[in-house]
């Protein structure tokens, strides 16, 4: 989980100006005491933040804790406002949030395909993995073709990337159930980098949409029974 007390210290000492600043843990100049013209302290804009990121502009959660921020370099890649922003998907359940993001079309495609749709949006409290365009790829296409045409196949496949329960950064490592009763995950990692299954790695996690926490992964889980 993204530590908050980096960045709230920052903060908290940029709006106390009768104390002095120092922000050489995050790598800037030391400021200048209180009673100095407030020029010479380092802005706060999201362009010289070292937490801000373009694709974090658009994140609600950027205003409440930090702990609550989606994190991966692969965040980068959300859209950084519309209804498949960090934002646009807070507002929506996760099916139709994945429907909005352009990274997660494929996935949109095979959850349509396996009737899972009404499942995913109106079950509560779920952690979906959701396997980009490019995991997808990396599966041949007569392959992907065959899985996408067999309901049953397809469906083992997509209810083990599902949680019924949301699992924070905190909770993320470990051994989970899935809805595919013969298959759950297990992942590793701990702070920003994790791994699903051993291959799955997370490129941005603790997305949230109105019913789930998403976590976008690089691979698609495929179970091994």
């Amino acid at each position: 989980m993204t530590k908050p007390s980096r960045f709230a210290r920052f903060a908290i000492a940029a709006a106390a100006l009768a104390l002095p600043l120092s922000v050489a843990a995050c790598g800037a100049e030391t400021a200048a005491p209180a009673g100095e013209t407030g020029s010479s302290a380092p802005s706060m804009s999201a362009s010289s933040s070292p937490m801000a990121s373009p694709s974090m502009s658009a994140s609600p959660s950027m205003s409440a804790s930090m702990g609550d921020a989606p994190f991966g370099a692969g965040c980068a890649s959300v859209p950084e406002s519309g209804k498949g922003s960090f934002d646009g998907m807070s507002s929506d359940p996760v099916a139709t949030a994945a429907s909005n993001n352009p990274l997660l079309s494929t996935l949109v495609t095979a959850v349509k395909k396996a009737g899972l749709v009404d499942t995913l949006n109106n079950t509560d409290n779920l952690t979906v993995f959701a396997p980009t365009n490019d995991a997808f790829a990396k599966i041949d296409k007569d392959t992907l073709d065959k899985v996408l045409a067999d309901k049953e196949m397809l469906t083992a496949i997509l209810t083990e990337h599902v949680v019924a329960e949301k699992l924070t950064p905190m909770t993320l490592a470990g051994e989970h159930d899935t809805l595919n009763k013969e298959q759950g995950v297990t992942v590793e990692g701990s702070g920003e980098d994790f791994t699903v299954n051993g291959d799955a790695k997370v490129l941005c996690g603790n997305v949230q949409t109105a019913n789930a926490t998403v976590y976008i992964i690089d691979t698609v889980l495929l179970p091994t029974s």
